[in-house]
């Protein structure tokens, strides 16, 4: 991770205007330029990070039963949070429902079910289903703020989607017993849409570190009875173990809290156009690692997916 990167990441705070305006009660970021050069870095790590995350989940199954990968993951990634003194800044109580509900919609729900879906399809199909957060995240904050998003944030997310269907429609028609996971990673996928939402408030007012810290602490005992019973039903393996603790460091840990701060500096639509990257990544490990097929029209997509990304990180328009 850069220097720059990890700055914005551990800084407790975020910036002046977003403490001055207090807690919002939209999604709009604090910095509403074009991307700077930490949010690249933050934006591109983020796409990284996660796109590694389908394999890393792909490999802890291989031992492990779905919920003690989840757990694993969740336990893991709070604890290293945790261990950065930032992270236990405190949080208001009025401000304790929105974060409970964030950990059970962007954490304990949606890590629930990838691990099951990856049974049913593999993990570059799951990786290519999450890209399509932004999607949910567009329909979502534009409820919230009553207002459509504008030209450019529009056509990036068309461009953006068109590349994700090029890459996920021959993969998602290659059987009807994929459908069970389709749907699942689906419904994950929306909980993320919900929660990115409306984490921005949170993190403009108290930084991402500490929100997400404690969100994965929450978040670790909603998934803990599925975990013990996974725990009792899973077998052992080296592979599975070093793989879940990576997904947890880095894929939930470090993550969540890049994503927290790009988030509250460039709000939840924009920043979850990161999520575009994932699927390049999730496709192309998978076909190196698990011999997961790519075919012709994904080379194609990955080129839209990049295209809506860059469009994703123009200047917003003022709005009266």
């Amino acid at each position: 991770m850069s220097g720059a990167v990890y700055a914005a990441a551990m800084d407790p705070t975020t910036s002046t205007e977003g403490r001055d305006r207090g807690i919002l009660s939209t999604s709009d970021g604090t910095h509403r330029g074009a991307f700077a050069g930490v949010d690249w870095a933050l934006f591109g790590s983020i796409g990284g990070i996660w796109g590694a995350s389908f394999l890393l989940i792909a490999i802890g199954l291989d031992a492990f039963e779905p919920g003690l990968v989840t757990w694993g993951r969740v336990v893991s990634g709070a604890a290293v949070l945790m261990t950065v003194p930032p992270a236990r800044r405190q949080i208001h109580d009025e401000d304790r429902p929105r974060l409970v509900t964030i950990s059970i919609l962007w954490v304990a729900i949606p890590f629930t079910l990838f691990p099951i879906a990856e049974q049913h399809v593999t993990s570059g199909l799951v990786g290519l289903i999450n890209g399509g957060l932004p999607i949910f995240a567009a329909v979502i904050g534009s409820i919230m703020l009553s207002r459509l998003p504008d030209r450019s944030r529009l056509v990036g997310l068309a461009i953006g989607f068109a590349g994700v269907a090029m890459i996920a429609l021959p993969a998602a028609t290659s059987g009807s017993s994929e459908a069970i996971g389709v749907s699942l990673a689906l419904a994950a996928v929306l909980c993320y849409g919900v929660a990115i939402n409306i984490s921005a408030p949170l993190t403009q007012r108290y930084g991402s570190l500490p929100v997400m810290a404690r969100m994965l602490a929450l978040a670790s005992i909603w998934t803990a009875p599925f975990g013990v019973y996974g725990l009792v039903r899973s077998s052992f393996a080296w592979d599975s173990l070093i793989a879940v603790a990576v997904l947890g460091a880095a894929g939930t840990g470090i993550a969540f809290v890049l994503m927290g701060r790009l988030v509250a500096r460039v709000g939840s639509v924009r920043a979850a156009f990161a999520t575009y990257l994932i699927p390049v990544v999730a496709v192309m490990l998978g076909a190196i690692f698990r011999g997961e097929i790519v075919r012709g029209t994904s080379v194609v997509g990955i080129a839209f997916v990049i295209a809506g990304a860059i469009l994703a990180s123009r200047r917003e328009q003022q709005r009266s």
